[in-house]
């Protein structure tokens, strides 16, 4: 399969962003929810969630300051839906709007060439 080079990154900020956030779930589950050996098993899914989360990232095909926006706006998304399934919140309203100015931004930093001309 031959994926353009936007739709590869986008997989692989998608891929990357899920583990991250999925990471970060498991790990406070472990904090708050686990106790004893199951603590234990949890801090290390945790480490190996995180750990795939940071060497997708860098298999991202885009130089790493068009990476940083873009992840920025789907690390947003990913982790309000990793939210509602882990923790069953939903976002509220000032949180959407600040989401769409952070989704808003790293569309901008990630794409917006000034150099183009139209």
């Amino acid at each position: 399969m031959n994926l353009s080079p936007p739709v590869s990154a986008l997989l692989f900020l998608l891929i990357a962003t899920t583990l991250e956030v999925s990471g970060d779930a498991v790990v406070r589950m472990a904090i708050y929810s686990q106790a004893g050996p199951t603590r234990l098993g949890f801090f290390l899914a945790g480490s190996l969630l995180l750990f795939g989360y940071g060497f997708t990232l860098n298999l991202a095909p885009l130089e790493f300051r068009q990476v940083v926006g873009l992840y920025i706006a789907t690390l947003f998304i990913v982790w309000q839906v990793i939210n509602f399934i882990a923790f069953h919140t939903l976002p509220n309203l000032p949180i959407m709007a600040g989401g769409s100015l952070i989704v808003a931004g790293g569309l901008i930093t990630t794409f917006w060439n000034p150099g183009a001309t139209s």
